[in-house]
């Protein structure tokens, strides 16, 4: 089987709260754990240079329109990527990344999930505006051995790049690393750039021990978030892309922590869609785009009159990594071939996108961390609002379809990727240092990153009652207590 890779991490931050100690927390399932310093790892030799491999379509089991059926199974896969070596992952049906979803707005989906794991599990839609009894919150989970079947229908205006991965209790950041996570795309009725060939890059990154097994998370992952030796794309080592005229990239950022500061050897691009879809004015002229943990987007990559053999490469970020910690470096993603063909316009809007109005109440959400010195013992708190996460407690309270302006605010050193369940927001502004930013373009979000000292400002509404889960996206800090819950009633 080709071995394809979900996202692992990497996160941080130079801070001099922390510059005294060098190396990070070794805590799990909320027990503190002794500092100690992250492990070094040969890496063995991943096998690179091949064509890029499309991700495969899950089957739809129905014969009647506007359903999508299937079964999805999480289960441990054996696999060898490095030659005569085997290595066990945890895949959704065999593969990972797992298989694309592909359905239209309108469509009612069905999935039986059958829970083949050695840990309770769940299957998170993130992104999508689902009711939360079937988004797979951790107060939801599928025990090993057992199944569940995951009903909701897709609203007209949902169309985007979405993707699906585990979200149990404390399992989370394990789940992931081991491989269970795949990609879900909702497709417009009316889609303006549907005349464009398209390509999805799910990147990845991927921590090996020298023998090839999955490496288990140091204290520096703990910290730092877990960043693994090998960036993939589809779960390809540094493949190869080769680019004909124009063409349509849906790319998710799928890894738990690593920022990706993407850029094609200087060419030009144009940012055409976020996380919930297309934005409301494409973005010309690009040469760079930042995606945080679990951001998508979309670009119109056109080769012609740029062509020539470059890289897609991750550039370094800063996001102030602490303790001990190699320097930042650029990161080759996939050798890309550029070369003349049909170039096809982009228009000059691709949708309308409605405010949503003015806000009936407020909510200022606190991301921070901690050193604990509990029984003698250095580790790291995550907090929100000065709290650790409590499945028992609920830290917000909305009123279902009210707006609501939230302050999303990094009073921690290092950068966070705020996440909500089961609705699209709309990024108002940024303040830092004084300076307020407006939003460069309207678009539909549901991840966001804040810098230290920035505060995010957005809106949104919930439009389903329930409990719904907010978190840092680096999943080593959700697991460490970095989350929250908002009933919506």
């Amino acid at each position: 089987m080709l071995y394809r890779s979900l996202g692992i991490l990497l996160l941080g931050a130079g801070s001099t709260l922390w510059s005294s100690f060098a190396s990070a927390q070794e805590s799990m399932h909320g027990m503190m754990m002794p500092m100690m310093r992250a492990e070094t790892i040969k890496a063995p030799l991943l096998p690179h240079g091949a064509v890029l491999q499309e991700i495969a379509k899950l089957a739809n089991q129905s014969k009647q329109a506007n359903l999508f059926k299937a079964d999805v199974i999480a289960a441990p896969v054996e696999t060898e990527f490095v030659a005569g070596k085997k290595t066990t992952v945890w895949a959704y049906n065999g593969s990972v990344p797992g298989s694309l979803i592909e359905v239209n707005e309108g469509d009612t989906v069905e999935i039986r999930f059958i829970n083949q794991l050695p840990q309770p599990t769940t299957i998170h839609w993130h992104g999508l505006p689902i009711p939360p009894e079937q988004d797979g919150n951790p107060m939801d989970p599928v025990l090993p051995g057992t199944e569940h079947s995951y009903r909701f229908t897709l609203p007209e205006g949902s169309a985007g790049t979405y993707w699906y991965h585990p979200h149990p209790h404390e399992y989370t950041a394990e789940q992931v690393y081991k491989g269970l996570a795949a990609p879900f795309i909702v497709r417009a009725k009316n889609d303006p750039l549907k005349n464009i060939p398209e390509r999805n890059l799910m990147i990845s990154d991927l921590k090996l021990n020298s023998d090839a097994t999955i490496a288990n998370n140091d204290g520096n992952d703990w910290m730092n978030g877990r960043e693994g030796q090998f960036v993939l794309v589809n779960g390809q080592y540094q493949p190869v892309v080769e680019v004909k005229g124009t063409e349509r990239w849906r790319i998710w950022n799928a890894t738990s922590a690593r920022y990706l500061n993407l850029s094609l050897g200087g060419r030009k691009f144009t940012l055409v869609g976020a996380d919930g879809g297309l934005l409301e004015k494409p973005v010309r002229d690009l040469q760079k785009l930042l995606l945080a943990p679990a951001e998508r987007a979309e670009i119109i990559v056109d080769a012609t009159g740029q062509e020539g053999n470059v890289s897609l490469v991750a550039e370094p970020y800063n996001r102030g990594k602490m303790g001990h910690v190699a320097a930042e470096k650029s990161i080759n993603i996939a050798a890309v071939s550029l070369l003349a063909g049909q170039s096809i316009a982009i228009p000059d809007t691709l949708r309308k996108i409605d405010d949503l109005g003015e806000a009936k109440a407020t909510k200022k959400m606190v991301f921070s961390e901690a050193m604990s010195m509990a029984n003698g013992q250095h580790s790291m708190l995550f907090l929100i609002n000065g709290k650790s996460f409590d499945m028992h407690r609920v830290d917000f309270t909305s009123r279902i379809h009210e707006t609501e302006l939230w302050e999303i605010v990094n009073n921690s050193d290092m950068d966070h990727p705020f996440h909500i369940h089961g609705t699209q927001f709309q990024v108002v502004e940024t303040e830092l240092n004084g300076i307020r930013t407006p939003a460069p373009y309207k678009a539909w979000k549901d991840t966001v990153n804040a810098r230290p000292g920035e505060t995010v400002r957005i809106k949104m509404r919930q439009d389903f009652p329930g409990l719904r889960m907010l978190h840092c996206h680096i999943l080593e800090h959700e697991v460490q207590g970095m989350m929250a819950i908002q009933l919506v009633e």
